[in-house]
C-alpha cells in the first residue's frame, strides 16, 4: 500500500558517531516509521559551534524533531589537559542546537547526556533525581558540567516557552563504528583492540588497571532501540536513564574475557597495576526505564562483544583510525 505523507523530518547531530550509526542501523533494518524522514548530520555539514551555521543548518533541513548527539568528545587524559575547551566548545554546541530548535520550531529534542555527569562523592545506584547534587568528578569537569546545563536548559525552554526538550543518559556504550583507538578511546573497544594486536603478534595481552573496576554497558543497538521510544513516547522533561539493569554490572576483568572469548584469543591475560584504575563503580538505576518498558530485552552482553569484534576484525583498516 502507499505509504502516507511524511510528517516527522528527525534531524540526528553527530550522526555519524557511535549512536548516530546505530540509529541509523535500526531505522534501515526495519524501526523507522513510513510517516518518518531521517536526517543524519556530521561535522563536515555543520559547524554547531556557530550559531548562525547552527541556525542555517536548521533552516535548511526544516526538522520537527531532533536527536543531538553531537559534542566534544575525548578519553580521561586529553579531559584533564582541555577541561576549559570542553566546556567552552560543548557549552557553545548545546545552546545553538536548542535556540535554534526552539527559533524553528522543533516539536521535540532528545539531547545525549553521559553518566560522568552525576556526582563524584554519592550513594549508589544513582538515579535521575541525583545529577545535580554534587561536584562531578574533577578529571572531566569542564565536560561534565556542559552537558548537566542540557537539563538546566531544558527546563527553562519548558517553563518559559513550553518546549518539549529533554534528555537520556545512557550508561557505557559500545558497539560498532566506536572510537577503537587504545590511547584515546574508552575502555570496552580500546581492549577490543588490545586483543585483536595481542592476537596478531602473540603475545599477552595487558589490562590498564587491576580488573576490577565494575561498569554498566549498552550495546549501541539497544540504545538506538530505546532513542527511538524516547522520541515517540516518552514525554517528560525530566531526563531518563537509559542502562542495563544493576545486576548486568561487569567488571573489567570480565569485559576483557569476553572480549578475549569473543576473539578466540587464547594467550596470556596481564593485569597491569602500575595504571589507575579510575572509578570504581558509577551504578545507576534502570527503575525508571524499567517502569514505562518492563518487557524491553537487551542484547545479552556476550553476544553484544560477539557482534562487535566480528565488526571490528571485519572493518579493522577503518576501524581502528
Amino acid at each position: 500500500e502507499a505509504a502516507g505523507p511524511v510528517t516527522k523530518r528527525i534531524l540526528v547531530t553527530g550522526g555519524t558517531g557511535l549512536v548516530g550509526r546505530a540509529i541509523e542501523k535500526v531505522v534501515a533494518d526495519g524501526e523507522g516509521q513510513p510517516d518518518e524522514e531521517w536526517i543524519f548530520v556530521s561535522s563536515r555539514d555543520a559547524d554547531l559551534t556557530s550559531a548562525a551555521e547552527t541556525k542555517a543548518l536548521f533552516e535548511r533541513h526544516k526538522p520537527t524533531h531532533v536527536i543531538h548527539l553531537a559534542a566534544m568528545v575525548g578519553g580521561l587524559f586529553k579531559n584533564i589537559r582541555y577541561n576549559l575547551d570542553f566546556w567552552r566548545r560543548n557549552i557553545h554546541i548545546n545552546d545553538n542546537v536548542l535556540h535554534s530548535a526552539y527559533e524553528t520550531r522543533v516539536q521535540k529534542v532528545v539531547s545525549c547526556l553521559s553518566t560522568c555527569i552525576f556526582p563524584d562523592k554519592t550513594t549508589y545506584p544513582i538515579d535521575e533525581t541525583m545529577i545535580h547534587n554534587g561536584p562531578p568528578h574533577s578529571s572531566n569537569f569542564g565536560y561534565s558540567y556542559a552537558k548537566r546545563m542540557i537539563d538546566v536548559q531544558n527546563r527553562g525552554y519548558f517553563e518559559q516557552h513550553g518546549c518539549r526538550f529533554t534528555a537520556v543518559i545512557p550508561t557505557n556504550v559500545f558497539g560498532p563504528h566506536d572510537n577503537f583507538n587504545i590511547e584515546d578511546g574508552h575502555v570496552l573497544p580500546g581492549l577490543i583492540h588490545k586483543v585483536y594486536l595481542a592476537k596478531q603478534t602473540g603475545s599477552a595481552l595487558t589490562v590498564w588497571g587491576t580488573g576490577k573496576p565494575r561498569r554498566q554497558f549498552i550495546y549501541s543497538i539497544d540504545l538506538a532501540r530505546l532513542f527511538l521510544w524516547v522520541l515517540r513516547e516518552y514525554n517528560e522533561v525530566e531526563p531518563i536513564i537509559l542502562s542495563v539493569g544493576e545486576e548486568d554490572e561487569v567488571s573489567i576483568r570480565e569485559a576483557a574475557e569476553a572480549i578475549a572469548e569473543a576473539m578466540d584469543f587464547r594467550g596470556e591475560v596481564v593485569f597491569d597495576t602500575s595504571k589507575a584504575d579510575g572509578q570504581f563503580k558509577k551504578t545507576a538505576s534502570n527503575a525508571k526505564l524499567r517502569c514505562y518498558l518492563p518487557g524491553f530485552e537487551f542484547t545479552p552482553f556476550r553476544q553484544a562483544v560477539k557482534e562487535t569484534c566480528a565488526w571490528f576484525s571485519a572493518n579493522y583498516a577503518n576501524a581502528r583510525k
